[in-house]
């Protein structure tokens, strides 16, 4: 119940729906330009867990190889410590006041995120908890 409430208020106070468009705007220019549709699929990604970031988090995707590595290091380059030192930002900021930490800390989660998403996915925090499941390493 806790994290549908804090989910709520980030999706219209912490800027969950701000961030939600900014990333799916990104992901359609991306999908614009075909040679970046991977970089799209991340944005895309990053869209949907900053629309609802509480009860979630991000793990590394199996299978992932050399090839999301290499895109990622790109990622950086272009767009990854931007987005990355906004969030860290706004997490400062944010966590300045005693009713902005819970955001200011969902912000914090999105650095990663934000910084190197290929190669990553996101899931439930109850699903890893649950007895028999396989954690992506």
């Amino acid at each position: 119940m806790i994290r549908l409430i804090l989910n709520l208020l980030w999706l219209f106070f912490g800027g969950g729906i701000v961030l939600a468009v900014g990333y799916g705007i990104a992901a359609l220019i991306c999908f614009v330009l075909v040679i970046t549709i991977p970089f799209g699929v991340a944005s895309l990604r990053l869209a949907y867990y900053s629309l609802w970031p509480f009860g979630r988090t991000l793990v590394a995707k199996p299978g992932a190889g050399v090839g999301s590595g290499l895109a990622n290091v790109l990622w950086v380059v272009l767009a990854g410590w931007w987005l990355a030192l906004s969030h860290i930002l706004a997490g400062v900021a944010l966590c300045l006041t005693i009713i902005g930490i819970p955001f200011g800390i969902a912000n914090f989660k999105l650095v990663p995120a934000a910084f190197w998403p290929l190669g990553r996915e996101v899931m439930e925090v109850d699903d890893l908890r649950r007895p028999g499941t396989v954690v992506p390493a």
